[in-house]
Parts: structure tokens; sequence; C-alpha cells
């Protein structure tokens, strides 16, 4: 997940994210093999939107998958904290 690739899956997610309403969601990482940054991020942001599960079939994805999570986990850590100070 990384270059045009992250562009690509930004793309496809822009047009199928109102499409899903409620439904559940999963996002497959058994097959990636890399993410830079920036598809990281990509792939955050979506964790972020559905709370999708996340398949990891390997230690890196597996490593992949808790990266992911932990920084959702964290933004919205942050984001309480700050509404609390407000």
């Amino acid at each position: 997940m990384a270059g045009p690739w992250v562009a690509e899956l930004s793309r496809v997610w822009v047009e199928t994210a109102p499409q899903l309403n409620s439904r559940k969601f999963l996002i497959d990482l058994r097959n990636v093999t890399y993410a830079d940054s920036a598809g990281t991020d990509a792939l955050k942001q979506i964790y972020k939107q559905t709370h999708a599960k996340l398949l990891a079939g390997s230690p890196w994805t597996e490593y992949l998958a808790s990266e992911i999570r932990k920084t959702a986990s964290l933004d919205a850590n942050e984001e309480i904290e700050n509404a609390n100070r407000a």
C-alpha cells in the first residue's frame, strides 16, 4: 500500500463509503506486503470511520493491524481530552 495505490484506495473509498450505511466492514490485510506512511494513514482513516474488522495473516500484517487500531484509539482519546478541556 504505497504510491499510486494509496490514491486509488482513497478514490475508491470516497465512492464506496456513502453506500455502506451501517453495514459491517472488513479490511483484509493478508496479502499486504508493504505500506508506506501514506498507505498506513489511509487505512487508519478508513478504520476510524468504520471500526472495521482487520484480517491479518502474517506477523507483519498483525503489526500493521495493531498500529491501525492503536492510532485510532489514541486519536479518539485525544478528541475526548480536547472536548473535556473546552
